[in-house]
C-alpha cells in the first residue's frame, strides 16, 4: 500500500506541473503508466528481496543446525575424553587409600629403567579384617597417613595390594640410603594405633629390591610381593566360627604380647640346677612367665610359639637376657654367692651378627662375671652347618660365657654337632629321662650320652627328673647334674633363695643314692 500511495503522489504531482498544457491528458496517461511501472518494479524488487531474505533465513537456520550438530559432536568427544580420564584416574587410584596403584608405579619403573623398590606389608591386616573389617580399614588408613607424612613429595608411593605399599626410589638413589629410610619408616609404622578404645600395635614387614638389567618391573614387583608370604601354621583352614574364633584369639594374644614388656607383665622364674656330687644348687635355668592382667598366668606352651611365629623372639629374648643378668648380679653380690643362670636363646638371636656384642654389653652393664651366665640352644639350632655360627660360638666362649645344648638326643646330627662345635654342657632330653628305670631303649640312650660327655669332658645334665626311681637310676649310671620337679618346680627369685637355704630338704632328696664326689668349679 505504501508503494501505491507513492505512485499516486507521483502522478498527481506530474499533472499539477503540466496544468493548462494542451497535452495534459496525454501527459497524465504517460505519468500513470510510469507510476504503475515504477510501482510494479518496486514490488518485484521487494518480492525478490523478501524471497532472498527467506532464503537467507533458511540458510541461516540450516547453518545453526549444522553448528549445533558440530557443537554437540565436539561436546560428545570432550565428554568421552573426560570420562576416559576419570576412569583412568579411578583405575590408577586405590579405592580405599587414594594412593596410586601398581600401574603408575610400573610405568615409572619402566621409564627410569633402574632404581630401588621398597615395600611394606601390614602383616596382620587379613586376620584383623577377618573379624573386624571396619577396624582393619581404619588401621590401614592410619598406616597410609603415616607413610604420606614421612615420604617426600617427589617420591612415588603406591598401594600395590590389599595391605602392601611400595615406594619407588629412582635410579639416582644410593641403595644404602634407601634401605636406611625403609627401616626408619617401618619403625615408625610399627607404633601403636589408637582407634577409639582399641589399641593396635601393627606388625610391619619390609623388603628392599633393586631393579637391574634382565628383570622387568612387573617381575620385580611380583617377586617382592610373593616374598611376604609366610608359612601359616594354623591347625585348620576351615572357615567355621570355631576357626575364626581361634584366629581371633591368637591375634589378640599376639597383640597383648607386643605390649607385655612395656607393661611389665613378664617375670622370670628359676628352676634349680642340682649338683648331686656336692649336694648343692649350682645355678638355675631362667624361665619366662607371663602374668596377664585379664588372662592371669598364661602357660609358656601357649605364648612361646606365638612369640616365635610373630617375630618377637629377639625382643623377648633380649628382655630375658637382661633380667637374668640383673638377677645373677644381685645373687653374686649377696649371701647366695655366685650362681650360674642358664637362659634359652632363639635361632633368630643367634643369627644376629651383633649378638656377641649385645651379650658383652649386657655383662658390662650389670657388672656380671661371665661365668655366671650360660646360654642354652636347642639341638636343631646348634646343628646348623653354618661357619658364621661357629665364629659366633668362638666369640661367646671368648667372653667367658658357657654354652649348653638343650634337648640332646632328639635330633639326627647330635654327634656331628659335638664334633663341629664346642659345648660346656649337654642336657639329656626329658623324653629319655621319663621312666628311664624301666625303659631299655631310654637306658641305652642315656648311658651313651653320659659316656660321651665323660669322654669329651662335658657336663651332662638330666632334665625333667620327676621321680625317685628316675633319679636313682641316673645317678647310679654316672649322671651328676639334675633338673626337674623331683627337686623343685620353677620358683620366684625369693622362693629360689629360700630353696637354696633349705639344705636339709635338698639333702633328703639326694639321699636316694650317694654319688662319688667330683670337683667342679662354676667359675672355671
Amino acid at each position: 500500500m505504501r508503494r501505491l500511495a507513492l505512485a499516486s503522489v507521483f502522478v498527481a504531482g506530474a499533472c499539477l506541473v503540466h496544468v493548462g498544457a494542451e497535452d495534459l491528458t496525454t501527459f497524465a496517461l504517460i505519468a500513470v503508466a510510469v507510476g504503475c511501472g515504477w510501482a510494479g518494479s518496486a514490488w518485484r524488487h521487494d518480492w525478490k528481496l523478501w524471497r532472498l531474505s527467506q532464503r537467507l533465513e533458511i540458510i541461516s537456520g540450516e547453518g545453526q543446525e549444522i553448528a549445533i550438530a558440530d557443537r554437540l559432536a565436539e561436546n560428545a568427544n570432550g565428554l568421552e575424553q573426560a570420562l576416559a580420564t576419570i576412569e583412568r584416574r579411578l583405575i590408577e587410584r586405590h579405592g580405599v587409600s587414594g594412593l596410586p596403584t601398581r600401574e603408575p608405579l610400573l610405568e615409572q619403573m619402566e621409564q627410569d629403567g633402574s632404581g630401588v623398590l621398597g615395600t611394606f606389608a601390614l602383616d596382620d591386616f587379613e586376620r584383623l579384617a577377618g573379624f573386624d573389617p571396619d577396624l582393619a580399614e581404619r588401621v590401614l588408613l592410619e598406616i597410609v597417613g603415616r607413610i604420606v607424612r614421612m615420604i617426600p613429595a617427589e617420591r612415588l608411593i603406591a598401594h600395590v595390594d590389599q595391605a602392601h605399599f611400595a615406594i619407588w626410589y629412582g635410579k639416582d638413589i644410593d641403595p644404602l640410603l634407601a634401605r636406611s629410610e625403609i627401616d626408619a619408616i617401618a619403625y615408625a609404622l610399627g607404633g601403636r594405633v589408637q582407634i577409639g578404645p582399641r589399641e593396635i600395635l601393627p606388625s610391619i614387614a619390609t623388603r628392599c629390591a633393586a631393579l637391574v638389567d634382565g628383570v622387568t618391573p612387573q617381575l620385580l614387583l611380583t617377586r617382592t610381593l610373593a616374598s611376604f608370604a609366610l608359612d601359616d601354621l594354623a591347625e585348620t583352614h576351615e572357615l567355621s566360627d570355631q576357626a575364626i574364633a581361634q584366629v581371633q584369639h591368637r591375634y589378640a594374644m599376639e597383640q597383648d604380647l607386643r605390649g607385655a614388656i612395656a607393661r611389665n607383665e613378664f617375670q622370670l622364674f628359676f628352676q634349680p640346677l642340682i649338683d648331686a656330687n656336692w649336694q648343692c644348687v649350682t645355678g638355675a635355668e631362667a624361665l619366662i612367665r607371663w602374668n596377664h592382667p585379664e588372662r592371669g598366668s598364661v602357660p609358656p606352651s601357649l605364648f612361646i610359639p606365638i612369640v616365635e611365629a610373630s617375630g618377637l623372639a629377639e625382643e623377648v629374648g633380649l628382655w630375658v637376657l637382661n633380667a637374668a643378668a640383673r638377677q645373677a648380679s644381685e645373687w653374686e653380690g649377696g649371701t647366695a654367692g655366685p650362681l650360674r643362670i642358664a637362659i634359652n636363646v632363639s635361632a633368630s638371636q643367634l643369627h644376629d651378627a651383633k649378638f656377641a656384642e649385645v651379650l658383652s654389653r649386657t655383662l658390662h652393664n650389670h657388672s656380671l662375671d661371665p661365668a655366671c651366665l650360660e646360654i642354652e640352644l636347642t639341638e636343631g639350632v646348634a646343628s646348623t652347618d653354618d661357619a658364621a655360627l661357629a665364629r659366633l660360638f668362638g666369640k661367646i666362649r671368648a667372653l667367658g660365657v658357657k654354652i649348653a645344648i638343650d634337648d640332646f638326643g632328639t635330633g639326627y646330627s647330635s654327634f656331628s654337632t659335638l664334633r663341629q662345635l664346642t659345648f660346656d654342657k649337654i642336657k639329656i632330653d626329658r623324653e629319655f629321662v621319663t621312666d628311664v628305670h624301666r625303659r631299655p631303649q631310654s637306658q641305652a640312650i642315656c648311658q651313651s650320652i653320659i659316656a660321651l660327655g665323660r669322654g669329651l669332658d662335658i657336663r651332662v645334665l638330666a632334665e625333667g627328673v620327676e621321680t625317685t626311681e628316675e633319679y636313682r637310676w641316673l645317678v647310679q649310671h654316672g649322671c651328676r647334674h639334675f633338673q626337674g620337679y623331683y627337686f623343685s618346680r620353677p620358683l620366684s627369685a625369693v622362693d629360689f633363695l629360700a630353696f637354696i637355704n633349705d639344705r636339709a630338704s635338698l639333702t633328703a632328696l639326694l639321699q636316694s643314692s650317694i654319688p662319688v664326689p667330683q670337683i667342679e668349679r662354676i667359675t672355671s
